[in-house]
Parts: structure tokens; C-alpha cells; sequence
């Protein structure tokens, strides 16, 4: 294994499981009415209280996945850091919340509608819209900021492990 794997994997842990509560605490306060955990767990069951729970274990494998990648490029870069870090999440936030969660979520996720929907269809979600703004005007702003906090956490996490 490469030198930043395990670093990764830890730190990748700990940014998703910070970026997941900043997401549940903005929701909660009334900042945006996205539901992460909700619909990342609506694509493996219709069953509204298992959704949260696979959604959670499908968000910590992504942001795993992600942290590793992140690695990958501290290494690639030679070094790493909270400031690095910080900049690849507001990259990830942006892309996230522009092509990820806004354009592809909507084609793969069996419960969500789409432009495309009738209106006698009655899907289960209602799609994030452009920037994410169905959820609320704020939720692109608190996505991204939970993104760059993501990433500050793994490049610490991965800071000095490079070699």
C-alpha cells in the first residue's frame, strides 16, 4: 500500500462523519432540506427508516472512496496540507453539488423525479434542481462548506504521511 492509504482511510472517516453532521445540523436548523443520508439510502430501499441507515453506510464508503483519491493527489503533488485539503473540497463541493447530486443522482436513483417527469408520476424524492436549489437557497453554500471542511480534515490526515 501506498504511504497515504491508511492515512487516507482514517482521515476519510473522520472528514465524512464531520461533513455528515454539518449536512444533518444545517437541515436541522433550517438551512437547506436536504437530506443526504435520506437520499443516498432512497436508492437501495423504499423503506423510509432503513434509508437513512444504508444512505449513512453508502455516504461513509463514498467519502472513503474520495479520501483515498484525495491521497492519490497530495502524493501525486508531492505534499498535502489543511489549506490543499481545503481547496480539492471546494473543488469536490463544487463538482458535487453541480454534476453529481444535481445532474447524475436524478438519471440513477429509481425514486427521484426528473425535468422529465409526468405529472402523474409520483416519485418519492424531489430532484436537487440546479445548484441544489430545491433543497433551499443556502443548501449550495452549506454543501460547499462542509465539502472544503471535508478536505481540510483528510489533508491534515494525510499531511506527513507522504513520502
Amino acid at each position: 500500500m501506498p504511504a497515504f492509504f491508511w492515512p487516507s482511510v482514517a482521515g476519510g472517516i473522520l472528514a465524512t462523519l464531520v461533513l455528515t453532521t454539518l449536512l444533518r445540523a444545517a437541515s436541522e436548523l433550517g438551512w437547506t432540506r436536504m437530506d443526504l443520508t435520506f437520499l443516498l439510502g432512497t436508492i437501495i430501499t423504499s423503506r423510509r427508516i432503513r434509508a437513512k441507515a444504508w444512505g449513512f453506510a453508502l455516504h461513509l464508503a463514498i467519502g472513503i472512496a474520495f479520501a483515498i483519491a484525495y491521497g492519490a493527489m497530495f502524493a501525486a503533488l508531492g505534499r498535502s496540507g489543511v489549506l490543499l485539503g481545503g481547496i480539492l473540497g471546494a473543488l469536490h463541493g463544487v463538482f458535487s453539488g453541480t454534476v453529481l447530486v444535481n445532474t447524475l443522482l436524478p438519471i440513477v436513483h429509481p425514486r427521484m423525479g426528473t425535468a422529465d417527469s409526468s405529472a402523474r408520476e409520483t416519485p418519492l424524492i424531489e430532484p436537487p434542481g440546479f445548484l441544489m436549489l430545491n433543497y433551499g437557497r443556502q443548501t449550495v453554500v452549506v454543501s460547499l462548506a462542509a465539502h472544503i471542511v471535508y478536505g481540510a480534515i483528510v489533508g491534515w490526515a494525510v499531511a506527513g504521511h507522504l513520502l
